[in-house]
């Protein structure tokens, strides 16, 4: 046991403290930009980020992946704050995606992101981008009412959102913060390029928001107009846990939006944890495989937390994983790390939080946006072909036009199609030869022949004309559904009638009998 200590103690000093702190520095304002564009109190961006190092690295198995608040859920957040109508309430949609997180660990049912494909998580990552750059826009202009873009993507454009309020827009846009974002954008961008790896000794949305801060100092200092006005500023309590909401238990059965918001939050949160943990593990040069339902207990118990504790739901994230991994983390203690720093930092310095501007944030959720739907990620789907292409693009317009669920939905529905419209084509072959002046047909099933084969099979049937010669051959048949043996079966008295010799090789004949 002592020796065990000792070497996590030997690893922490010397990768692990380190890497928690780069960590630190890259999540800080992801925390607090995520909050932001999910329309929640700022501090609960933080509070997620807390639970998420503290309570969610000890329980999972996974040994590199860090978890918090996640861009791919602002969109789904916002929408149930609003629909909702009380943070409070919304607190307790978020237990409830907690605890169905729970359920499917306990219940062995990780496998679950399996069943989505990835055209449909692909359209749902690109619409979440879409949103969130539409939403940080008015930010990076300065606008500083943001109950004017709390809608959906389509909204922005109704007469009680952008058309209708467009003067007070005009009125409420400002230089300095278009400037900041504007400066934050170019240096962002540099550093994506390949060509910057050695320039990042510093996180970049740290050195962003460092720089956000120091250009609002220089505008202030020298009294010029660009300065910022305090709405246009993070405002944490200097004493978070005072301001802290917690949920509302007595409205816990009040709606069924609480129990349908929950499950949908629960299920988005899943499929990106899985999808990140996959991600991670490759990229873990001692190729350790995290234990996926007990990443979902760990995530559920996470959320149920952060329901709990007035934070917004979480889930293990790509960006700060792999944060983690350039860094050098070895264990799960560098994420634990982490952790205690956004704990710290909250405690001690909540006046440094409250200099950085909101179009910093805003800046580095545009880039973020921009990585979930780049042109590169169209232009690959649309080379995959149609079948690929159009679930992705439907999944993406559906969610602009309605919500997340019935995008997703509509998206599952349409790879769907397509994978019955292949097993039409796919489970069975016909073969017309002519022999000694008589029409002969050869129908081989393959491997698996089901119900959906049913019309099609039975079309064909039928249009095999009367004194030819018919085998169907099941010999390489590892599963024939009883819907396809009684078409078949049924089809002996009427080749018998319309003069047609009818071979079946290894079809078992089945007894029929119609219900009236």
């Amino acid at each position: 046991m002592k020796r065990t200590l000792k070497y996590y103690r030997i690893i922490w000093l010397k990768h692990d403290l380190s890497a928690g702190l780069s960590v630190f520095l890259v999540a800080l304002p992801l925390c607090l930009g995520i909050a932001l564009a999910s329309g929640a109190p700022l501090y609960a961006g933080l509070l997620s980020g807390i639970i998420g190092g503290l309570v969610v690295s000890l329980i999972s198995g996974s040994q590199l992946a860090v978890s918090g608040p996640a861009a791919g859920l602002t969109t789904l957040v916002a929408a149930a704050i609003i629909s909702l109508g009380d943070y409070r309430v919304f607190l307790l949609a978020v237990m409830v995606a907690g605890l169905f997180q729970l359920l499917l660990g306990l219940l062995k049912l990780g496998g679950i992101a399996n069943y989505f494909p990835s055209s449909v998580i692909k359209g749902m990552l690109a619409a979440i981008g879409i949103i969130l750059i539409s939403k940080q826009i008015p930010i990076a202009l300065g606008y500083d009412q943001p109950d004017f873009w709390t809608s959906g993507f389509l909204n922005l454009f109704s007469t009680d959102s952008f058309f209708g309020n467009i003067q007070n827009f005009y009125h409420h846009i400002t230089i300095g913060p278009i400037l900041i974002a504007v400066v934050s954008l170019i240096v962002l961008a540099i550093l994506q390029q390949p060509f910057a790896k050695k320039l990042k000794v510093i996180p970049a949305p740290l050195l962003v928001v460092v720089m956000g801060i120091i250009l609002n100092i220089f505008f202030t200092n020298t009294g010029s107009d660009f300065s910022l006005k305090q709405a246009q500023l993070v405002n944490i309590p200097s004493n978070i846990f005072s301001a802290v909401s917690f949920p509302d238990f007595s409205n816990l059965f009040a709606s069924a939006d609480i129990w349908k918001y929950g499950i949908i939050i629960g299920l988005v949160a899943t499929l990106e944890t899985l999808l990140c943990v996959e991600a991670i593990d490759k990229l873990d040069k001692r190729n350790r495989i995290t234990p996926i339902n007990r990443e979902l207990v760990a995530q559920g118990i996470g959320n149920m937390t952060c329901g709990l504790l007035g934070a917004i739901p979480m889930t293990a994230v790509v960006v700060r994983g792999a944060a983690n991994i350039d860094a050098g983390a070895h264990t799960k203690l560098s994420a634990f790390t982490h952790g205690l720093f956004l704990l710290l930092a909250v405690l001690l310095v909540p006046f440094i939080l409250n200099k950085i501007p909101y179009a910093s944030l805003a800046a580095i959720l545009l880039i973020v946006g921009y990585n979930l739907t780049k042109f590169k990620l169209y232009l690959n789907m649309w080379r995959l072909g149609w079948k690929q292409f159009l679930p992705f693009l439907i999944t993406i317009i559906v969610i602009l036009c309605t919500d997340l669920l019935i995008g997703v939905s509509i998206g599952l529905l349409i790879s769907v199609y397509f994978i019955v419209q292949n097993n039409f084509k796919a489970e069975y072959k016909i073969t017309k030869t002519e022999l000694e002046g008589i029409e002969t047909y050869y129908i081989k099933l393959n491997s698996n022949v089901t119900f959906l084969n049913k019309v099609k099979l039975r079309k064909t049937l039928d249009e095999v004309p009367e004194y030819s010669l018919l085998t169907i051959d099941g010999s390489e048949s590892n599963f024939i559904d009883y819907d396809i043996l009684e078409i078949i079966s049924k089809y002996r008295s009427k080749a018998h009638d319309k003069h047609i010799e009818l071979h079946l090789k290894e079809i078992e004949e089945v007894n029929v009998v119609d219900a009236h």
